[in-house]
């Protein structure tokens, strides 16, 4: 009789060190936002990978760091609360850095936790040579009793298999806890909030600071099927930020509408009818009203 494994696996490290691309990558899909911005991802997100024999939960969390704001608290909250509900801590650090930096740094997050936790090495694809991975091994071996450690490339997909194959191997024997052809319990409203909140980041993490969120106010499946309307309201701190987001005669709110469109329609494969509009909550990122407000606490 063939066995069956099921179990969560947290995905965690510091910030901007490629924990949703690893996650992208594993599933095949693209569901977490990226960006080079630090803090991008500001919630839990859930990806199922059905194998045969087992079905592992991945959740990416927000990068573990201290801050000072409202939002700040909450995203590590998120973070830790994530490594506590899994049964295998995958543990993202960045190749280019020491052991000593990364464990100092971020050490301390995962290093009491009862289950096992799994050392990913990535951006090898950054190294000059790898001639220095070994080393990094073996002192990384030294800081704690990894289950086990893995060079890996998100970016490239170099390493992804065996992540998955051992993530399996960790996790406790149980049935699925979710059908086979779902890629997520995340709800369809924060996934489109999400997708408008990456393009938001890509065309302005210049010009807008660390202080935009989307809410979606209306998303209705058309009676066809084959038109999805969505209405969303872009959230930011200061009336100034409102005009960058808007841009000169709406051109900068007409592009992230289009860029967000036309992912919108490839993820949910129908015609998507969008529409925007930004508004002004001062400073919610540092107020728990604020946070309440756009959807981050209930």
């Amino acid at each position: 009789m063939s066995v069956h494994k099921t179990g969560y696996a947290a995905i965690c490290g510091k910030t901007n060190v490629g924990k949703s691309t690893l996650l992208n990558q594993i599933l095949g899909e693209k569901l977490a936002i990226i960006s080079r911005k630090p803090q991008t991802t500001r919630t839990r997100v859930a990806g199922i990978k059905n194998l045969p024999g087992a079905q592992i939960v991945f959740l990416d969390s927000p990068g573990l760091h201290g801050g000072r704001t409202t939002l700040d608290r909450f995203m590590l909250e998120q973070a830790k609360r994530v490594l506590y509900e899994s049964h295998v801590v995958l543990f993202v650090v960045d190749a280019r850095n020491s052991a000593e930096y990364e464990w100092k740094n971020q050490g301390a997050y995962v290093g009491d936790v009862a289950v096992p936790v799994v050392l990913l090495i990535n951006k090898i694809d950054l190294l000059r040579s790898r001639d220095v991975l070994l080393p990094l091994i073996d002192n990384y071996s030294k800081v704690h009793p990894f289950s086990e450690i893995i060079p890996v490339s998100a970016l490239k997909a170099e390493g992804i298999a065996s992540v998955i194959e051992k993530t399996a191997s960790l996790l406790p024997v149980g049935p699925q806890l979710f059908p086979e052809d779902i890629l997520t319990d995340i709800p369809e409203r924060v996934i489109a909030s999400e997708i408008v909140r990456e393009k938001i980041i890509e065309l302005l993490h210049q010009e807008l600071p660390y202080s935009t969120a989307v809410v979606v106010e209306s998303f209705e499946e058309k009676k066809d099927g084959n038109l999805l309307a969505i209405e969303a309201a872009i959230y930011v701190e200061k009336q100034s930020q409102k005009g960058i987001v808007i841009g000169k005669k709406g051109q900068q709110l007409k592009e992230i509408g289009t860029l967000s469109r036309q992912e919108l329609e490839a993820f949910f494969g129908v015609k998507v009818f969008l529409n925007l509009w930004v508004k002004v909550e001062k400073n919610w990122s540092s107020r728990t009203q604020g946070l309440r407000k756009l959807g981050y606490l209930r």
